[in-house]
C-alpha cells in the first residue's frame, strides 16, 4: 500500500466557474507508481468545491443559475461580520462539498463516458487555487 500526495494549482475568475481538471489528475496518476486504488480530490479553500458531472457549456450554465435561485449573492451573516460579501460562496461550497474520492484501476480512472472531475469557484473575485490529490492504493 502506497500514498502519493500532489497539487494542482491554476487561477480563477470566480462567480461559479467551473474548471474540467480530469485530465490532470489523470496525468498524476499516470506518472505515478501505484496501479490500482482511490484517488481524493479535495479544494483547498473554503469558497470552492469539487464534483464530478458532464463538463458541457449547458450544464455549467445551469449549475450557475440553480445556485444563484438556490443561494443568491446577498446579505448574509458572514457579509456582515466580514465585510467581503462572499458569503453565498461559502454556502455554495458548503453544499457541493470540498473532494471526491474515485477509484483507478490500471493507473486509469474509472468514470463514466461523460463524468469528468469538476473545479468550482464561488469566490467574489479571481484567486490563485490548489487541489490536494491523494492517491492511496497499490
Amino acid at each position: 500500500m502506497g500514498i502519493v500526495t500532489e497539487y494542482i494549482t491554476f487561477s480563477t475568475a470566480g462567480d461559479a466557474q467551473m474548471l474540467d481538471i480530469t485530465s490532470r489528475v489523470e496525468a498524476i496518476l499516470r506518472k505515478g507508481r501505484l496501479e490500482a486504488g482511490i484517488v481524493t480530490v479535495s479544494a483547498i479553500g473554503s469558497t470552492a468545491a469539487i464534483t464530478t458531472c458532464e463538463f458541457e457549456p449547458g450544464l455549467q450554465r445551469d449549475v450557475g443559475e440553480v445556485l444563484d435561485k438556490l443561494i443568491p449573492p446577498g446579505r448574509y451573516h458572514h457579509d456582515q461580520t466580514w465585510g467581503d460579501g462572499n458569503g453565498h460562496a461559502h454556502l455554495r461550497a458548503s453544499l457541493i462539498g470540498p473532494s471526491v474520492t474515485l477509484p483507478f484501476k490500471d493507473k486509469a480512472l474509472i468514470v463514466g463516458t461523460w463524468q469528468q472531475i469538476v473545479f468550482l469557484d464561488f469566490d467574489n473575485r479571481p484567486r490563485e487555487r490548489r487541489v490536494v490529490v491523494q492517491v492511496v492504493g497499490e
